[in-house]
């Protein structure tokens, strides 16, 4: 049996990660073919993306007709199963997405279906059975007025919304989908309208004299303003077979009329419109904050052509093309700076408050394809803002492509995924609200058992209807929720869906990679010591010119750190520079032989060896977590360099933050040797080091922490870590904005390559569950404490109402703190 494994990304292109459904249809699809014994995913590692792995029988079939298969079976899948993500208005608040999924799932050919109560929904449709006009016509059905469509089958890019009779580009149309069909802000006026007259039919009916009916036809339009869009949604509900919260509410209010008690059912409706027209700008207030990223980004660039620039739009940039950004103007596109030097505000992609130096590469000729290897500052994003000059750049990414337009698309899909609790609260209400409606009616009857009047029975049966239904409940989680995810993605943090922000609050440990996460990824040189009297300033002078002649890493930071510590003295050139034995280099300066190298060389190149002094001090440098070179000129030793991976400035005071905000401990996970890991360790704070690690032990070393202490994150800076990433609570990717793999695969991106970030994203989550545990507290308190007291008539239908639509008020406004939530509020 022998095994071949083929990237996931070259056989479903489209596919955010391995966990989507089409991962599994393709491996059903070719799994048990003649000759192909297993088919089984491989996870991310150092060197690749996440892979199909194929086990087959090369006397059967041949490893070319298994890559022929599997290219065939993922066009396949490609083709027949899409995903779109359709932004909608039309949609006032999270209770009205359910009887939208209901509607579309019963189609045959749609998959899978999950509303926002923002206006976004993620549909997955099968193009064998349905079309996606057919789709958009169901949405259209169900009310909604589409504003944008984005398939995952053609690389993110929008469609144009549906053509329908209520098209979008309407000069007013606008002001339907979110606010009513009698304009803007109609569902808010109307909930006015309806107070207004409840007051005034309220207050005449102390004046004497007036005709009885002169109130009660007061009330009664109260009750048209008031119930006008609840009847529309209950109704909504109903032709879909589900009985939802407005329906309880319109049959309270109606019970109530029936009674004669029209000012309780009046307030009932001017209490539960007004909750609704105040969620519903609670959800909208959040969705903006969303929709803001998409405004980031110019219409248009300017482009240059042989010397010419023209303005054009930016979706007809390619990559290769050159377009210049004028100063204190937005960069139009994702690319590398091929002409001039400017400081580049990044807040709006990364969060980083400082403006960023960026500089031309040395290449103007550099291609797209480079763009990954290349230094942050040579790179600039879409969306960013220029600083006082004029940057030429190289366009490395189409506008649908963009980190923004990633960033955009990836903060709609996350509105769309559900947190643990909101799903636990849906399946509650699926159950909940047939159950009260049934105990309504039981409650009807109890003038059969109990010795009173059936209007006393009726009255407590509509108070217990009102005080049982599960409003606040409905809309405790995704209020809280979108205000956090919108929140997060203002300051540069990308929580993709409330299961990943619940998680995160929870966190108890946190995991992290050394290089490039708590280290600056690149060495430095930290310690110069000269011997026999030599000033450190010759000493220098020798290192930087002998390691000039080098590509390696460690030489490239000697001569950089070397030269500002010369502070622009010159260094006259070396010559002849050859290796020798694999342990330093020889070169020619000034005439004399200067040896640089580890001390291994020097102890088995000849039998000039370094004194007991001279290796006391490389031995306590090293000791210290550095790489040491000694220089010897000749026959004398002069100096020793000594360069290390420095920990991040901020990394100390940031490890501070994330134990002030309640994380117990906090792991390094390193494959350098333990003596340097530790040393960094020691150097910022941190709790446990773990050094000489293989991918698979850092994996293991992740289970580990979670059987110890069950929710622990794990930071990383890009695909390396993406092992361990899947095996923790949370993957967290640090300076996403720079890596697509990282982007994509993580569960929380840090777009700015800080680790600053990591406290507020921390201190972000911890606020965000604390809200939405106090919301369900408070949802289902009232509930708990208006039941008892409705059933035992000690509540009438008024304090009732009062307590229920309260308590509907508190948490919205409870969760829209988190749009204004700061770090040191924490």
């Amino acid at each position: 049996m022998e095994k071949i494994k083929i990237n996931l990304d070259i056989l479903l292109p489209d596919i955010p990660d391995e966990k989507d459904a089409c991962v599994q249809r393709i491996i059903d699809e070719l799994q048990g073919r003649q000759g192909i014994d297993a088919v089984h995913i491989v996870e991310p590692d150092d060197t690749s993306g996440a892979r199909l792995c194929f086990h087959y029988n090369p006397a059967v079939i041949t490893v070319e007709k298994v890559q022929a298969l599997a290219r065939q079976a993922g066009a396949k899948i490609t083709d027949r199963f899409h995903h779109l993500l359709v932004e909608v208005e039309g949609i006032r608040h999270q209770r009205q997405t359910r009887p939208v999924e209901m509607a579309l799932k019963r189609t045959r050919g749609i998959l899978a279906v999950s509303a926002s109560g923002s206006g976004m929904i993620m549909i997955e449709y099968d193009r064998q059975i349905i079309g996606a006009d057919r789709v958009r016509q169901l949405i259209g059905a169900e009310g909604l007025n589409i504003l944008s469509v984005e398939d995952a089958h053609r690389n993110g890019k929008p469609e144009p919304a549906y053509d329908h009779p209520h098209k979008h580009d309407h000069p007013h149309e606008h002001q339907h989908g979110h606010s009513g069909a009698f304009g803007k802000h109609s569902e808010l006026i109307f909930s006015i309208l309806c107070g207004m007259l409840l007051a005034v039919g309220f207050g005449i009916g102390f004046i004497s004299g007036l005709p009885g009916w002169i109130p009660v036809a007061l009330y009664a339009t109260a009750y048209f303003f008031g119930g006008y869009y609840t009847a529309g949604e209950a109704w909504h509900a109903i032709r879909h077979g589900g009985f939802e919260i407005d329906f309880l509410m319109l049959v309270a209010a109606l019970g109530s009329a029936i009674l004669g008690n029209w000012a309780e059912g009046a307030l009932l409706l001017f209490l539960f419109s007004l909750g609704h027209a105040l969620e519903h700008f609670a959800m909208e207030k959040a969705r903006k904050s969303i929709a803001a990223l998409t405004e980031l980004a110019p219409k248009t660039a300017l482009l240059k052509v042989d010397g010419h620039t023209s303005e054009v739009n930016i979706d007809s940039l390619q990559p290769g093309n050159v377009i210049i950004v004028r100063p204190h103007t937005r960069v139009a596109a994702d690319g590398i700076v091929i002409g001039g030097n400017s400081s580049v505000n990044q807040a709006p992609i990364t969060g980083e408050s400082i403006p960023v130096d960026k500089e031309a590469f040395h290449d103007a000729s550099v291609t797209p394809e480079m763009a990954a290897k290349l230094e942050d500052r040579f790179k600039v994003f879409a969306g960013t803002i220029n600083g006082n000059e004029l940057l030429e750049i190289r366009v490395t990414r189409n506008s649908g492509d963009s980190t923004l337009a990633r960033l955009v698309r990836m903060v709609n899909e996350a509105q769309t995924q559900k947190s643990p609790t909101q799903q636990f609260a849906d399946k509650l209400e699926k159950y909940y609200v047939p159950i009260i409606l049934i105990l309504v009616v039981v409650l009807c009857f109890a003038f059969l058992v109990v010795n009173e009047p059936f209007s006393a029975s009726f009255y407590r049966a509509m108070a217990v209807l009102v005080a049982a239904s599960p409003c606040a409940l409905a809309i405790s989680t995704p209020s809280a929720v979108l205000s956090g995810v919108a929140r997060a993605a203002r300051a540069g943090v990308l929580i993709k869906g409330g299961k990943p922000l619940e998680d995160l609050g929870n966190l108890s440990a946190m995991a992290f990679d050394k290089t490039g996460t708590l280290t600056e990824g690149k060495p430095h040189l930290t310690a110069v010591v000269s011997f026999n009297g030599n000033g450190e300033t010759a000493l220098l002078q020798a290192a930087v010119a002998v390691e000039a002649l080098s590509d390696h890493p460690i030489a490239k930071a000697v001569v950089r750190d070397g030269k500002s510590k010369l502070n622009g003295l010159p260094v006259p050139e070396a010559t002849d520079l050859e290796a020798v034995l694999g342990k330093g280099v020889k070169a020619s300066w000034q005439g004399d032989n200067v040896y640089m190298g580890n001390l291994a060389l020097f102890e088995s190149m000849d039998g000039i060896h370094p004194s007991s002094e001279v290796v006391s001090t490389v031995r306590e440098l090293e000791q210290q977590g550095n790489t040491t070179m000694l220089l010897r000129k000749n026959d004398r030793y002069d100096g020793v360099l000594a360069v290390m991976d420095t920990p991040r400035p901020e990394a100390k005071n940031a490890l501070a933050e994330l134990r002030k905000a309640g994380i117990k401990k906090m792991v390094m996970l390193s494959g350098d040797n333990q003596q340097v890991a530790e040393a960094v360790g020691k150097e910022i704070g941190i709790t446990q080091v773990m050094g000489s690690l293989l991918p698979e032990q850092k994996v293991a070393a992740v289970r580990q922490l979670k059987d110890e202490l069950k929710a622990v994150a794990m930071v990383g800076d890009g695909v390396n870590d993406a092992p361990a990433m899947a095996n923790s609570t949370v993957g967290i990717a640090m300076g996403a904005a720079g890596s697509q793999v990282a982007l994509e695969t993580a569960d929380i991106a840090l777009m700015g390559d800080k680790l600053s970030l990591l406290p507020f994203a921390i201190g972000l989550s911890r606020k965000a569950s604390r809200i939405i545990k106090q919301n369900l507290v408070i949802s289902m308190g009232m509930v708990v404490i208006l039941i008892p007291l409705t059933l035992s008539g000690i509540a009438s239908l008024g304090p009732a109402v009062l307590g229920h639509e309260g308590s509907t008020l508190v948490v919205v406004l409870n969760a829209l703190r988190l749009l204004a939530y700061k770090q040191e509020s924490v």
